[in-house]
């Protein structure tokens, strides 16, 4: 239940600050607002992982200047939650990244949109995940701003202007249209909004929004092609199987460049174009699966060459018999290449280049780089044939060196050399090989100039020790829009402090007759199945035939075997439980009769159940939360499942206080994560809980509760059983909504030490 202004009293909040580091940088960012108080310390450690030290006072710094831009504490949560995530998946250096997006804020600010600074925030993270370079994230802010000039009106001829009605919902809408769009294909979709809608306020809003047939109409029409970020996660574990190379593969965007750009290696790793459509009959996948294998191959063949004395037209031959020996080089290992090569590789006719007007040199060596590839090519100049032949044989005895195809390539230029060649009009047509890198790897440069590029990778950064967890981020379904909020959620996770395990043991002796009667329903319940394991270090008994070979070794004067014992398992139960406590504000509350709270009979009840568990030898782990708005949900370790039942989890549990509200469905999607890890053959999720999911920053308690019912089927599409047993009266109007038919309300909290482990015992019997 949401309760506003609870601190969590287990966490006391007072380990904020315990570190110098963070005291100093507190005294920096000199911020006021509580909620930002509660998760500066995880933050702050997050950014340390990626930032590199000299550039945490500009981090800092910039989070000082949003705190006081008078917005509240949202957006300066938002960027210390997402902050790293960008740093860390464009790559790069924070100055790279920072300065275009602290421009882009100031811009907003100084403007009527200075609202709009806390979406551009909150969905800054969601952004740079589908885009991954600081290039694309710039172009990305430009198209934001050019956005929020042009929709900005004036009110009444004055020169004073009205925010823009559509920009919110553009900076809402922008993750999950970049998920399906490349930059480019955004970049037009947000001209044509802005060419239909014009001066019409909500049929522009509703247009950005997505809500207009139109705009839905245009996004599917922008959908041509595959997208890199669908197929990354493919091509990397491409690149690894067949070339055990674990470059990175970044996207680059062509909605902003003002010529043609090709992949190329560099030095942050291979990059590709971040939208393919299909071309020849080859579909976006295997065309960026070409481009891949030929990048691949000239790292594993190619060689740098000095490129001071060498002309342009020289080059241009030298590239294009190198990349003609990288791709026969590829066919002779990959054979099943050769359809999409052959397909996409040009194939110009003969004798389309007129000589006395055109430079005919790109079309002569397209030709004789399809002749090289193509064996039924039907060329019949020549020289052609001549030099297609001297490619062959070079290869004949091995893959050749990059230095033998330039000495190629030049006596080819040398002799099919004609005076047009040096014209300015050249011959393009079929000329164009787009899945061949631009080759600028294959070039160093003894003279410095502006056109080199270091493919030196850069210093690593100085590891920093780990000394805390960053936020992990989860979306959120809206209802509304029938769509996730991207990276909505930050989840902080924790091992609970400890309290005195004798409280818990008190408990147990409390509910003696109750144990005692569990106890026979359990020995019932536990697998007969019994497997013996034998050399153990430790055991249940004594393996004799082992233990006497030993006493001989050493007698004999060998060193024994100190493996003597044998030890059991059972082999009949294969199942891993996660109890989920709903640690909020409303534990706190007395039973009727006054005697103890609701969250002391809790404590009760999961005693017993761990106790019963254990018995039974499964696999259980034990955690609560609680939450203070999306930007903090707490979630607490106390039992893991490597660890037994021990003084260890029961002083945790002994400390378990509650606090604050709700968000159940970041609770459910964080505990699905770590229970979707374990390879158990039936997994259950076992919730338990005292009221509706709410939480103070959301005023419409549906919203919650429609977003915990996408979770809970997302549990069950990943193969967990989640159960819900509710101590709410009133849960029966939305506890069925949500889990369905794996719920139970418990009118009657006082029998919950008894009602738990029953409902345990039933879902595993």
């Amino acid at each position: 239940m949401a309760v506003p202004g609870i601190r969590n009293v287990a966490d006391a909040r007072q380990r904020l600050m315990a570190d110098p580091e963070s005291q100093a940088a507190w005294a920096v960012l000199d911020c006021g607002f509580a909620a930002v108080a509660d998760v500066f310390d995880e933050c702050y450690v997050a950014a340390k992982r990626v930032i590199a030290a000299a550039e945490l006072p500009e981090f800092l710094e910039a989070a000082r200047v949003i705190g006081r831009l008078g917005r509240g504490a949202e957006p300066l949560l938002a960027f210390l939650e997402h902050w790293p995530g960008v740093v860390e998946t464009t790559g790069l250096a924070q100055s790279a990244t920072l300065p275009p997006v602290m421009a882009a804020i100031r811009s907003l600010q100084k403007s009527p949109n200075g609202p709009a600074v806390t979406p551009l925030l909150q969905s800054l993270g969601a952004v740079a995940a589908r885009l991954r370079t600081a290039e694309a994230l710039q172009h990305y802010l430009t198209l934001v701003l050019d956005h929020a000039a042009r929709t900005s009106g004036s009110i009444h001829g004055h020169h004073v202007t009205e925010p823009s009605p559509s920009l919110p919902e553009l900076l809402a809408q922008a993750p999950r249209l970049l998920g399906v769009v490349s930059l480019a294909g955004f970049k037009r979709w947000i001209a044509d909004g802005i060419r239909l809608t014009g001066d019409h306020p909500e049929r522009q809003r509703a247009f950005f929004a997505l809500e207009a047939p139109e705009s839905r109409a245009i996004v599917q029409r922008e959908r041509e092609g595959t997208l890199f970020a669908d197929v990354e996660r493919r091509l990397s574990l491409t690149l690894q199987a067949l070339w055990q190379d674990d470059s990175l593969l970044v996207p680059y965007s062509t909605a902003f460049a003002e010529q043609r750009l090709q992949p190329y290696l560099a030095a942050d790793g291979m990059r590709l174009p971040d939208a393919l459509a299909e071309r020849a009959g080859i579909a976006g996948p295997a065309r960026y699966r070409a481009m891949l294998a030929h990048l691949a191959g000239h790292r594993r063949w190619s060689t740098p060459l000095v490129a001071d004395n060498w002309s342009p037209m020289q080059r241009l031959a030298v590239e294009t018999l190198e990349d003609a020996r990288i791709d026969a080089l590829l066919l002779r290992r990959f054979p099943g290449l050769a359809p999409t090569l052959l397909a996409l590789h040009p194939k110009p006719v003969e004798d389309a280049c007129d000589p006395l007007t055109e430079s005919c040199l790109r079309h002569r060596l397209t030709c004789l780089s399809r002749a090289c590839l193509d064996p039924a090519h039907g060329y019949g100049d020549t020289l052609l044939i001549e030099f297609a032949g001297k490619f062959h044989a070079l290869l004949a005895d091995g893959p050749a060196t990059t230095r033998a195809m330039a000495d190629l390539a030049l006596g080819f230029v040398t002799r099919s050399r004609r005076q047009s060649d040096q014209l300015p009009n050249v011959h393009f047509t079929d000329t164009e090989v787009d899945y061949r890198d631009d080759n600028r790897h294959l070039w160093t440069f003894i003279e410095s100039g502006d056109e080199e590029e270091s493919f030196e990778p850069p210093p690593a950064a100085a590891a920093t020790e780990a000394d805390g967890l960053p936020p992990r981020h989860y979306p959120e379904w809206d209802d509304a829009t029938r769509d996730y909020r991207p990276d909505w959620t930050a989840v902080y996770e924790a091992l609970h402090p400890a309290g005195r395990a004798a409280d818990i043991d008190r408990l147990l002796e409390k509910h003696a007759i109750l144990a005692r009667r569990l106890k026979r329903l359990l020995d019932l319940l536990k697998p007969q199945e019994r497997v013996r394991q034998r050399y153990q270090e430790d055991g249940s008994e004594l393996d004799l035939d082992v233990a006497v070979r030993a006493l001989v070794d050493l007698k004999c004067g060998q060193l024994p075997d100190g493996r003597i014992n044998v030890s059991h398992r059972t082999d009949g139960r294969d199942i891993s439980v996660l109890l989920l406590l709903d640690l909020s504000q409303s534990l706190n509350q007395t039973l009727p009769g006054g005697e103890q709270t609701v969250l002391a009979t809790a404590r009760e009840a999961v005693a017993l159940l761990a106790w019963a568990i254990d018995q039974l030898g499964d696999a259980c782990a034990i955690a609560g939360f609680h939450s203070n708005s999306r930007h903090e949900v707490r979630y607490h370790h106390i039992k893991g499942f490597s660890e037994g039942w021990d003084d260890t989890v029961k002083a945790r549990l002994a400390a378990v206080e509650a606090g604050w509200s709700t968000r159940m469905g970041a609770a459910l999607r964080h505990a699905g994560r770590l229970l979707g890890a374990r390879r158990s053959e039936k997994r259950i999720l076992l919730l338990l809980t005292d009221g509706e999911p709410a939480d103070i920053d959301v005023a419409d308690p549906q919203h919650l509760v429609a977003d915990t019912k996408m979770a809970v089927a997302e549990l069950a599409a990943s193969g967990i059983t989640p159960f819900c047993l509710s101590l709410d009266p009133q849960a029966d109007a939305y506890v069925d909504d949500i889990f369905g038919r794996q719920w139970r309300v418990l009118e009657r909290i006082e029998r919950l030490p008894e009602t738990l482990p029953m409902v345990y015992l039933d879902l595993t019997r």
